[in-house]
């Protein structure tokens, strides 16, 4: 999917510290947090750095210990941090999210800190014009439009500079209500949309956001009618309980007019599904940018991926390709499955 490039992969969003109590232990009673790296952006692409992409995260950072923290966990994952800026200022801060696990009927929660924090002054300007000639591929979400109006029009220049530069742009909706209203969402999405290729979006959101009406599969096409949207990808989970859940996905390509689809994971046993979302745009676009025109296999890595997320602790996907497409071929498998890797 074109021409030789430094990177196959990067992605622009805020990088955060998350913070989450022991265990299933509560944020109002726990006396001690483990300490994370994560951010949604951050989390997708790590898990296609993992599978064998190039892959880099532009973001700004506080110039403090923890900005270096967040820059040490991205060089662990195997993510560039070529294109991670720094803040100098005496109020430079790490966004912070605090994060305790659901057990049934108890549901997970989230406590965001994240007001000002250093990435809201990012600016296409911290960067070298090179960067925009350096990938095939450039991600990000709707968390980040949401940050703030600097970081909205700071993100939807450089999709246009990235786009002008020959690369194809990935997109996750990945709506959060506690940044924008729908209504937001829907206006600010669409201003993009004529420069997106690959469209990530659940059904639930496109009703909501989109007020989109009729089927999934209708819906996920209408999306490449109203714009030149090349494939839409949309997860399927079942939530049985915090604990337990069941995942697959669609992916539509626009260029056959063709579905993919697969069975489900079912009964996967959560341990913890932050990042799971993102894990599976890593698989998505490690398989469409690996092995072009097979969209089949796009979607089982992405289905495998987050699949596989769900069952490890923090934001971030540890994994190999060996592992993945081991879990790929049980999961196709009908007869019997080992119990134990060795």
């Amino acid at each position: 999917m074109g021409e030789k490039k430094e990177f196959d992969l990067l992605a622009l969003g805020e990088l955060m510290l998350r913070l989450s109590p022991t265990v299933n232990e509560r944020i109002t009673r726990g006396d001690s947090f483990g300490k994370q790296a994560g951010g949604a952006e951050l989390n997708a692409i790590t898990g296609a750095a993992m599978l064998g992409l190039r892959c880099g995260i532009i973001s700004k950072l506080p110039a403090n210990d923890l900005g270096t923290y967040i820059k040490n966990r991205v060089r662990l994952c195997g993510v560039s941090d070529d294109y991670l800026v720094y803040d100098s200022g005496k109020d430079a801060r790490l966004g912070v999210y605090y994060y305790e696990s659901g057990a049934y009927p108890r549901k997970p929660r989230i406590v965001y800190d994240r007001k000002n924090s250093s990435i809201n002054t990012i600016s296409v300007d911290d960067f070298d014009e090179s960067i925009f000639k350096s990938t095939r591929c450039f991600h990000t979400s709707g968390i980040t439009l949401a940050l703030s109006p600097q970081v909205r029009e700071t993100t939807i220049e450089m999709i246009k500079r990235f786009k002008a530069e020959g690369a194809i742009i990935s997109f996750d909706v990945n709506f959060r209500g506690n940044l924008w209203t729908g209504a937001e969402a829907k206006e600010c999405i669409e201003r993009i949309l004529p420069y997106v290729d690959i469209f990530f979006c659940s059904e639930e959101t496109a009703r909501l956001t989109f007020l989109k009406e009729g089927d999934a599969k209708s819906i996920m096409k209408s999306f490449t009618e109203d714009f030149p949207v090349s494939i839409v990808a949309s997860t399927q989970r079942i939530v049985h309980s915090p604990k337990r859940h069941t995942f697959g996905s669609i992916l539509y390509s626009a260029k056959d007019d063709t579905f993919y689809e697969e069975p489900p994971y079912a009964n996967i046993e959560v341990v913890d599904r932050i990042g799971s979302g993102d894990a599976y745009i890593s698989g998505v676009l490690y398989g469409l940018l690996s092995h072009e025109g097979d969209y089949q296999k796009a979607l089982e890595y992405g289905n495998a991926t987050s699949s596989l997320k769900n069952t490890i602790p923090g934001d971030l996907l540890s994994t190999d390709l060996k592992e993945i497409d081991g879990i790929i071929t049980e999961h196709k498998s009908t007869g019997r499955i080992a119990e134990m890797d060795r």
